[in-house]
């Protein structure tokens, strides 16, 4: 699903009308004809902030839930690479069982015919610690499987015939009988694994189709399947890929988050399928490294995104770290270049930003420490990659006032204050990380504009701390340490989609749009910020198992992008006083003037607007996020949120409607 732009329908001018914007309906009418006590705000265009950085826009992938696989990789088989025995308890689900998408804790493959008919085989195993073998006259089947009438499906499957001349059948079935499912009969399996290949057309849309592994002829072993629609582009899923650039992130952060300190980069590169399975080493689930380090970057120049990669400091070392800026940045002459040459990239990525750790503060994470241990572990790693890449743009593990006198009773200073004391010069940026919300540690759900403001509160708060902390420590009239918000969202329960996978109201993308307000307030010190997590997870993109669409904050994030300005102008006036949030900036040639005002309430707000060194043209373009319930969501039938473009007239009022975000753009004289 996407956002729509224009073509009014009748029943869109009812909504408009209904909710105080009917103003905004026809060219030539005014911004708004507002009625009542006004507040009055003045925008001086000759006081301006620091430019914004585009990477406030940025975003966050992690390795969780159903992120990466499940929301932005097309695999549709679980554990393809039988990390898990297959066993006669045939009880896949282990964890969120009873919910839509449920967490494998098991093998997900079921065995057809006896129990003793299918065996774990380690010795030689294709892929990680074990294969299955299957006896003749039975199989495997994987249950589950989400299809859509009429589409394609591709795959393929890794076999070998210990004795020979054995045959094998693979069927994907969406129903039952034999008039509900193709199959793929491949004979005189070889002694030697052999990669055979898997198409199928469905009959039927359905959740609940099976793919089935039978043997007849001799035992076979199988070293990896895989299935995914026809249409994946690399192994992407083009429905997930399609919003993501409708979105526009400017920079994605990857692998982590809490899953870096137990990764081991090297485990995600090389063929896919040899790359070894894992347990997911923060998260639940299984660890596929199906999508690594090529992939990462393949998925960026996709979407036309800067990639940002974090190194693994809670059970990684500084060798490690350093090789992995080799294998993306070096030339073929270096062991890690070399192999990147052998994976079938010659030419270097070229990836300027990384993060040194993730949240190496806290007790969750992998490999946690003291920070009088952790200062100088930055260090090092810092000093051993910028040996590889002098150029690179490296951000720190910051958390401003987290102080851990349990674990480290001798710590002197918060983790941030420590961290810019001894590692100020090994470092380009300083991270910091915040969640707000209705969560298990904040379970009581504040007031609407309450709620609106957690994340502009956060904002404030890491800004104005870090400002007076780096002027007593000398940083911020001679050296200052930007801060990369590379974690920042709202994180509600229940999950709806899968693990950590909450769902969006309007309430929440108004609070965003604030957010972003008080980010270009800040853009003296704030120059990135990563919203986490993309898709699903706590996403501004959900997906199902056959589709994806725009959550309720994915819609100022992208309407803030393309149409918001990069210039922060100053607004000064008593909006506050009626809960309004009113921020403006210049396009970067300051040839257009914008103005952004969120309304919390739940009445129509009206707002007198005064220039100062600004003469707009009198017609200009409008956007509104809107809606008449805080709780309003969207999900993959509804499109109940949207961003509504319309044409507008240049007039010193402007009528806001009720739980909105109106954002008006004119050129200027």
């Amino acid at each position: 699903m996407k956002h729509r732009q224009g073509n009014v329908t009748a029943r869109l001018m009812a909504f408009l009308l209904m909710m105080g914007l009917a103003s905004f309906i026809q060219v030539g009418t005014a911004i708004a004809q507002g009625g009542g006590a006004a507040s009055v705000v003045t925008l001086h265009g000759d006081r301006t902030g620091a430019p914004m950085s585009p990477f406030i826009y940025g975003q966050f992938i992690e390795h969780l839930g159903r992120c990466i696989y499940g929301g932005i990789w097309a695999e549709m088989l679980e554990d393809r690479k039988f990390y898990f025995p297959i066993t006669a308890d045939y009880r896949p689900y282990r964890q969120l069982e009873d919910t839509r998408f449920p967490v494998v804790g098991a093998s997900p493959w079921q065995i057809i015919g006896p129990a003793d008919s299918v065996t774990m085989v380690k010795e030689d195993a294709f892929v990680g610690e074990h294969t299955p073998r299957i006896k003749a006259g039975a199989g495997i089947r994987q249950r589950d499987l989400a299809t859509v009438e009429g589409k394609d499906y591709v795959g393929y499957i890794w076999l070998a015939a210990p004795q020979g001349g054995a045959s094998v059948e693979v069927s994907l079935a969406w129903g039952q009988g034999d008039a509900a499912r193709q199959t793929v009969r491949i004979k005189g399996v070889k002694g030697k694994y052999q990669k055979h290949s898997l198409k199928f057309t469905a009959g039927a849309g359905t959740e609940k189709a099976m793919l089935e592994i039978l043997v007849s002829g001799g035992d076979v072993l199988v070293g990896t399947v895989s299935l995914m629609p026809a249409d994946n582009v690399r192994g992407m899923r083009p429905d997930t890929l399609a919003l993501l650039k409708q979105l526009g992130g400017t920079m994605y952060r990857w692998p982590g988050g809490n899953f870096v300190s137990g990764y081991n980069w090297r485990d995600g590169i090389g063929d896919r399928d040899r790359r070894p399975p894992r347990k997911n080493p923060a998260w639940t689930g299984v660890e596929h490294n199906d999508f690594g380090l090529d992939e990462f970057i393949d998925f960026c120049r996709e979407i036309g995104t800067e990639p940002v990669i974090a190194v693994n400091t809670g059970f990684g070392d500084d060798y490690s770290a350093a090789q992995e800026v080799e294998y993306c940045n070096r030339g073929t002459d270096t062991i890690g270049g070399s192999w990147r040459a052998k994976n079938g990239h010659k030419k270097p990525y070229g990836v300027k930003y990384w993060c040194v750790g993730n949240e190496m503060f806290g007790p969750w994470q992998l490999g946690f420490m003291q920070l009088s241990h952790y200062v100088q572990k930055h260090n090092r790693v810092a000093q051993a990659m910028w040996h590889v890449d002098p150029s690179l743009h490296l951000i720190g593990v910051g958390s401003f006032g987290e102080v851990n006198s349990k674990n480290d009773p001798d710590q002197k200073y918060h983790w941030t204050e420590g961290m810019l004391r001894e590692c100020a010069d090994y470092m380009n940026y300083i991270s910091e990380h915040f969640y707000r919300g209705r969560t298990p540690w904040a379970p009581e759900e504040p007031n609407l504009i309450g709620h609106v403001n957690l994340l502009r509160q956060s904002i404030i708060q890491k800004a104005q701390g870090h400002r007076t902390l780096q002027k007593s420590l000398g940083l911020l009239d001679t050296r200052p340490v930007p801060i990369a918000m590379d974690e920042w969202n709202y994180w509600h329960q229940p999950y709806v989609y899968g693990e950590l996978g909450c769902a969006y109201d309007l309430s929440d993308a108004l609070g965003v749009a604030v957010g972003l307000h008080e980010y270009s307030r800040n853009s003296d010190i704030i120059q990135m910020a990563h919203y986490a997590q993309t898709v699903n997870v706590i996403g501004c993109i959900k997906t199902t198992k056959t589709d994806a669409f725009f959550d309720a904050t994915a819609l100022p994030l992208m309407l803030y992008r393309h149409h918001y300005g990069s210039i922060p102008i100053e607004v000064e006036g008593n909006h506050a006083a009626a809960a309004l949030d009113v921020a403006a900036a210049w396009t970067s040639d300051r040839k257009t003037v914008t103005l952004a005002v969120v309304n919390p309430n739940r009445e129509a707000k009206a707002v007198e607007i005064k220039l100062d060194a600004i003469k707009p043209q009198a017609k200009g373009t409008g956007w509104i996020i809107g809606g008449d319930d805080p709780k309003l969501r969207n999900d993959e039938n509804n499109e109940r949120i949207k961003i509504v473009e319309v044409p507008v007239q240049w007039e010193d009022r402007l009528s806001v409607a009720p739980l909105s975000i109106t954002l008006v753009r004119f050129p200027v004289d």
